[in-house]
């Protein structure tokens, strides 16, 4: 029974962020995350900075702690709920909880105003300074000198990328989470599994680089962040093309963009990338400036147009499309399981 109840208050949690994002009279879990992240990263690199085995083997333990500690607070509440026999005080926990950890509205509202902001006919310093800004909230390179179709497929690109990390990764682990507490309630459950993969992704994007002291301290919280989003990025890759209008293209479409995705370093955001480029039609990939270094990433979909505003809504579209199926194949899934159990 309480498996039930978290799987229906994991679907109210997908519906209050589609509709609200996060509420800003709470205190948002990754601001918590991000702050304890911060204060010993910072500590590493000012003390031992130039000390590669400490800043290496410090970043296996601010990793380490970072995913305990979220775990245990969100198995802590999990317990609480279920043994308190589904209290109303623990259920909304778990449902602000999870709705914590999926960032559907926040990430398609800020790419979606960045670009109706390009868009417009007039773009003066002042606006041209406002949309940069907007950009580097959600990007990790230097935008400072960028053009507006750089920042257009910057904008893009992220939007591509953290639709993996931000949506449909916290998706699947959750569900996993449910399952499992239909097992036993000992066992990973949805906030646990979801607190856990959030601390990942923030780790992630705040260390999780390749230059500077980065490369030490960010190694092991890039590699963890790789073996948990791989099979959602796969998932990703195999079912967006059942939502678009390229559905006929099917095996065509996954077969380039697993080739062109997997030119990247990492493992998983040439693939989410290069799915959403080839159904939309976009070439993404390039020059991009980190710090002081310019970077160059393999081109994707070489042959497709120009990031433009068009392009982002569809985009857009296709993320919420892609949620509404997973959501269905979820509840299918679920109730299979509950039948056969």
């Amino acid at each position: 029974m309480a498996e039930i109840n978290l799987f229906l208050i994991f679907l109210g949690s997908i519906g209050f962020d589609l509709l609200t994002g996060d509420p800003r009279f709470l205190i948002h879990p990754v601001q918590v995350i991000g702050f304890y992240i911060k204060k010993i990263s910072d500590y590493l690199i000012n003390n031992f900075g130039e000390n590669k085995n400490i800043l290496f083997w410090g970043g296996l333990i601010v990793a380490i702690t970072t995913i305990v500690i979220s775990f245990g607070l969100g198995k802590l509440i999990e317990l609480s709920y279920v043994q308190s026999k589904n209290n109303f005080f623990g259920g909304l926990l778990i449902f602000f909880g999870l709705s914590s950890c999926i960032a559907t509205k926040g990430l398609i509202s800020s790419v979606k105003e960045i670009a109706e902001l390009i868009e417009r006919e007039e773009i003066n310093d002042q606006n041209n300074g406002i949309i940069k800004e907007k950009v580097q909230r959600i990007v990790s390179r230097d935008v400072s000198s960028s053009s507006l179709e750089h920042l257009l497929r910057s904008s893009t690109e992220s939007l591509t990328e953290n639709s993996v990390d931000g949506i449909f990764g916290p998706l699947f682990w959750i569900f996993i989470g449910i399952i499992f507490m239909k097992f036993s309630i000992y066992l990973p459950g949805p906030l646990s599994l979801g607190f856990s993969y959030k601390a990942i992704s923030t780790l992630d994007s705040m260390i999780g680089y390749r230059y500077d002291y980065f490369r030490y301290l960010g190694f092991f919280s890039a590699k963890i962040e790789d073996i948990f989003t791989f099979v959602p990025s796969r998932l990703v890759l195999i079912t967006l093309p059942l939502v678009s209008p390229k559905i006929n293209e099917y095996g065509s479409i996954i077969k380039k963009s697993y080739l062109d995705g997997k030119k990247y370093d990492s493992p998983n955001a040439g693939i989410s990338e290069a799915i959403f480029a080839y159904i939309s039609g976009i070439t993404l990939g390039g020059k991009s400036k980190y710090k002081n270094e310019i970077i160059k990433k393999p081109k994707i979909n070489a042959n497709g147009d120009n990031c433009n505003g068009e392009k982002i809504k569809l985009i857009c579209q296709l993320i919420l499309r892609l949620q509404l199926l997973w959501i269905i194949i979820f509840v299918l899934i679920f109730f299979i399981i509950s039948t056969l159990i």
